[in-house]
């Protein structure tokens, strides 16, 4: 739920929407859109609802396959029943954008469970899906999925390739959303391999763009990264500088610093008080 819609506000529309007799004028797209609304609502009755409806009115195979996608993950179903909706997706006509998003769920799946060859065949047949349909916000998430696949694999030079590739799309778009992590993750590898100039650049356009959005989570990774080059040429004025800027981010807008920046920043001030505790 995107956060200008009030609680209060996602549950009058949600009512308007599915009491009484009016959830037989929705169709199974919109229903399946109002399922993680619900949920996020902690309706998780009205959720199960909309599921079903969305089963019963589904116009097509293709709205039958997504309304199984989504009834696979809110069964916590295997990585095999998921990969098999994939299969069956690509033998039906104009399911690409199904069978691409199944793969890329199954990718995620075979991530978390550090399965990287098995999660890099995955992503690799999406990515693969979606740039023949020419899906461009299908294509960045791929990709960013098999940069992460790379950096655990310690494969540097393949997540640089794929992280500059994420960022043309997403400044060629001009989706500065993206581009905010998307730049954060690039300088992380580029930090990786000792590009430091490269990493500082990067981390600096990140911060900027968060600091025009008002991304606060954006400013923290990057203020974060920029501390992190500054602490390996033992600058630690200027980290404590970019941790400070972060700190006084989120007071300025009301809101706890994470603990981390507080820890940081004492650790920094006992360094320089006692040059010696860094040797």
């Amino acid at each position: 739920m995107e956060s200008s819609v009030s609680p209060e506000r996602a549950k009058m529309i949600l009512d308007m929407l599915t009491s009484g007799g009016a959830m037989s004028d929705i169709n199974t797209p919109l229903a399946l859109r109002l399922i993680p609304l619900a949920i996020e609502l902690e309706d998780n009755e009205l959720a199960q609802k909309l599921l079903a409806h969305a089963a019963e009115v589904a116009a097509n195979e293709v709205e039958s396959g997504w309304t199984k996608f989504e009834s696979l993950k809110h069964t916590n179903a295997s990585v095999d029943a998921f990969y098999q909706l994939a299969v069956e997706s690509e033998k039906i006509t104009e399911a690409q954008k199904l069978a691409a998003a199944v793969l890329h769920h199954v990718s995620l799946l075979q991530l978390a469970g550090d399965q990287l060859d098995e999660a890099k065949a995955s992503a690799s047949r999406s990515l693969r899906i979606r740039e023949k349909i020419e899906d461009s916000n299908g294509i960045v998430y791929g990709l960013a999925v098999l940069e992460a696949i790379a950096k655990k694999q310690q494969d540097s030079d393949s997540a640089i390739a794929l992280g500059t590739r994420r960022v043309e799309i997403l400044m060629r778009d001009n989706d500065e959303d993206g581009q905010i992590e998307a730049m954060s993750d690039l300088a992380h590898s580029q930090a990786t391999i000792g590009h430091f100039d490269s990493a500082r650049d990067l981390y600096t356009e990140s911060l900027e763009i968060a600091k025009r959005l008002g991304d606060l989570s954006g400013q923290l990774v990057a203020y974060w990264g920029l501390a992190d080059l500054c602490e390996i040429n033992e600058d630690y004025e200027s980290a404590m500088i970019h941790l400070s800027d972060c700190l006084h981010a989120f007071l300025q807008q009301n809101l706890p610093t994470p603990a981390q920046v507080r820890v940081r920043i004492n650790a920094l001030a006992d360094i320089q008080a006692n040059p010696e505790a860094k040797k």
